[in-house]
Formats: structure tokens, sequence, C-alpha cells
């Protein structure tokens, strides 16, 4: 079993940029793909970024390609979200997930997940 905890959220102004970090427990982070969802009250958890497990394939969602980048640190069991030229509709509380299944835009493929940072933008 493995532990999550996302870092990074807060409050930016539409245009601008933040780093988000999802932290693991224990020593077996590489063997898990990684994902970022979001989700808004009222709305179901959508799909944000996919990243294998050794980084050599990512997947993202239409709406964030070309803004967000998702990385990975395997040595220090983090996986990471950059988030630039940020509108309010990406306002949401994002989380990030280990993946146990080979689908890689699918929150049912997600065995973990972490508690969830809010982001703000606003215009």
């Amino acid at each position: 079993q493995v532990q999550l905890v996302e870092s990074g959220g807060g409050l930016v102004q539409a245009g601008g940029s933040l780093r988000l970090s999802c932290a693991a427990s224990g020593h077996t982070f590489s063997l898990y793909a990684m994902g970022w969802f979001r989700q808004t009250p009222g709305k179901e958890r959508d799909f944000v970024a996919h990243i294998s497990r050794s980084g050599g394939s990512i997947y993202y969602a239409d709406s964030v390609k070309g803004r967000f980048s998702i990385s990975r640190d395997n040595a220090k069991n983090t996986v990471y979200l950059q988030m630039n030229s940020l509108k309010p509709e990406d306002t949401a509380v994002y989380y990030c997930a280990a993946s146990g299944g080979i689908w890689p835009t699918s929150r049912t493929s997600y065995l973990y997940w972490g508690q969830g940072t809010q982001v703000t933008v606003s215009s």
C-alpha cells in the first residue's frame, strides 16, 4: 500500500503558474504509473495528466495540453504537476493517484489517492 500527500496549491491570478507536488511513502513508488485528477463541487473527478513508471509515456487532458507538465523523480518518490497559463476554469481540488491498471485516463485504473490540494485561479 502507498500513501500520497499533495502540496503546492494556492491562489493565483489568471495567467500565473503553480507547481504541485505529490509525495509517496514506501519503497515501491517506481512500480506505479501516476496520475493527476481534479474535481469541483458537484462534479466528477476528471483526468488531468498521467506519467508512466519510467516517465517515458505521458498523457494530458485536452483542456491542459500545452499548459501543464507532469514529471516524476523516482529517487524522491515524488510526482509533480507544473501548471502554467492558468485559467479560472482550472480552479479545482487536485488529486494525485497511483495506478494499478493500464488505462491512463480512467480514474478506475488508480488504486491509491491523496487527500487533494486546492487550486484557485482568480480572473
